[in-house]
């Protein structure tokens, strides 16, 4: 895929934020979820938490995609954490139109982009084998 020129989502608060402008200069790991998704939930984010711990260079952020008549709030988004604090920053794609963008198959689905904003490497899934393949990508592309 070539280069990705903007990434264009709402903030938790309703502001336009563009991806590519906000990390400019790392690569980035973007967690497509979806609240409703136990598998986004139980493993997905708080893998996605162990990765922004572990890999301090990497850009680690998620978007809840939207689907259907389905609305999100920032409470419904907050309501996941026992905390009620956000890890790493998440995003709204209210229309799925991210998620369409990068052919996600499903949440979760995450996509790694290198440091130049292209993609790296796409995979759907929590479970161990997805988390395994996670691992890789990540130390093939943070040590290359």
């Amino acid at each position: 895929m070539n280069k990705i020129n903007h990434i264009t989502v709402n903030t938790l608060d309703g502001e336009a934020t563009d991806l590519i402008k906000a990390y400019k200069g790392k690569p980035i790991l973007i967690l497509f979820y979806n609240n409703q998704c136990l598998g986004c939930t139980g493993r997905a984010i708080p893998l996605a938490y162990q990765f922004s711990k572990e890999y301090p260079e990497l850009s680690v952020l998620a978007i809840h995609s939207t689907f259907g008549n389905q609305t999100i709030s920032k409470q419904d988004i907050l309501d996941v954490f026992t905390s009620k604090e956000i890890p790493f920053p998440i995003y709204l794609d209210q229309h799925h139109k991210w998620f369409d963008f990068f052919k996600c198959e499903g949440t979760p689905h995450w996509i790694i982009l290198n440091v130049e904003a292209k993609v790296f490497k796409s995979f759907y899934g929590s479970q161990e084998n997805s988390q395994n393949r996670l691992y890789y990508a990540l130390e093939e592309l943070l040590n290359s």
